[in-house]
């Protein structure tokens, strides 16, 4: 059992231990689209219809400075293009690289669902202002509180165990079953494609499969 104490002293060091992303080896290209549609212990948080042609699931930690990049590049026009016009699914799964990451995905789940996509694109757009700096747990305590987060509820839910043990959960079940090695890393319809990909990469795999 971490305790509140052990995983607060993770976090002041974690900015030394931020893992970058790169791109290693695929172990699989392909999974079951049935088995990642089983969801972790926490649910998943999906945009999109459910019965889109295509759906999008990625893989990534708060911390990693590719998805950063892809989420202030790629993500606007995905999200324009495809998941605001009803064509795709997208779903955002926890997948930290360290422990500050796994406090950001807590974060991200502590305030209900319609706030998860806004505190990490919130937690993405900002990264380096408190992932990179030498006090992080201070940075993202300031950030949140400007999101509505007071000290009692911050502190709350980075203590809450099965909290921190389903953000895991998903993490460790991507590694074992689908051999997730780096971030972010996507499964399109099934098909994995790790690194921190274009929107016109992205369209060149999607579009075939919407028909256009």
């Amino acid at each position: 059992m971490i305790t509140r104490r052990q995983t607060l002293q993770l976090l002041g060091t974690a900015a030394a231990t931020v893992y970058f992303g790169m791109s290693l080896p695929a172990l699989a290209q392909n999974v079951s689209v049935q088995d990642l549609a089983v969801q972790g212990p926490l649910g998943d948080i999906a945009l999109g219809p459910a019965d889109a042609k295509v759906t999008i699931i990625e893989y990534a930690s708060m911390t990693c400075s590719h998805c950063a990049h892809f989420h202030a590049t790629t993500w606007p026009e995905l999200k324009k293009r495809y998941i605001d016009t009803g064509k795709i699914r997208f779903v955002l799964r926890e997948f930290p690289l360290d422990p500050l990451a796994t406090a950001g995905f807590m974060l991200a789940r502590c305030d209900g669902n319609d706030k998860y996509y806004p505190i990490t694109d919130l937690l993405f757009d900002q990264q380096k202002n408190w992932a990179f700096v030498d006090k992080p747990l201070d940075a993202l305590r300031a950030m949140l509180k400007q999101a509505g987060f007071s000290q009692e509820k911050f502190d709350a839910c980075l203590k809450d165990q099965k909290l921190y043990d389903a953000v895991n959960a998903v993490k460790n079940r991507a590694m074992e079953q689908f051999k997730v090695d780096s971030t972010p890393t996507f499964f399109i319809n099934g098909q994995r494609h790790p690194g921190a990909l274009s929107i016109d990469e992205l369209e060149k795999i999607i579009k075939p499969m919407l028909g256009e």
